[in-house]
């Protein structure tokens, strides 16, 4: 299976995980475990309502988000 994601689409995705990152850690979780946790289980209530974060993690394909990650944690070398 091949996967293509488009630049537009990177820079929604990190616009909206960063709203989420922050919202969680404003609501005092540490929020790479929760966001890690969603990934893993798809799970939303990892995620918390504040700044509306679960409805935009919703919004987020998974697969697409796996694959924006190692693209760009292989490219930080």
């Amino acid at each position: 299976m091949a996967f293509s994601v488009h630049v537009d689409r990177e820079a929604e995705l990190k616009k909206n995980l960063t709203t989420i990152y922050n919202a969680l850690k404003e609501k005092g979780y540490n929020p790479i475990n929760q966001i890690v946790g969603y990934i893993l289980s798809e799970d939303p209530t990892y995620i918390t309502t504040y700044n509306n974060a679960r409805s935009l993690i919703r919004h987020i394909d998974r697969d697409e988000l796996l694959q924006v990650l190692v693209k760009t944690y292989l490219s930080a070398d």
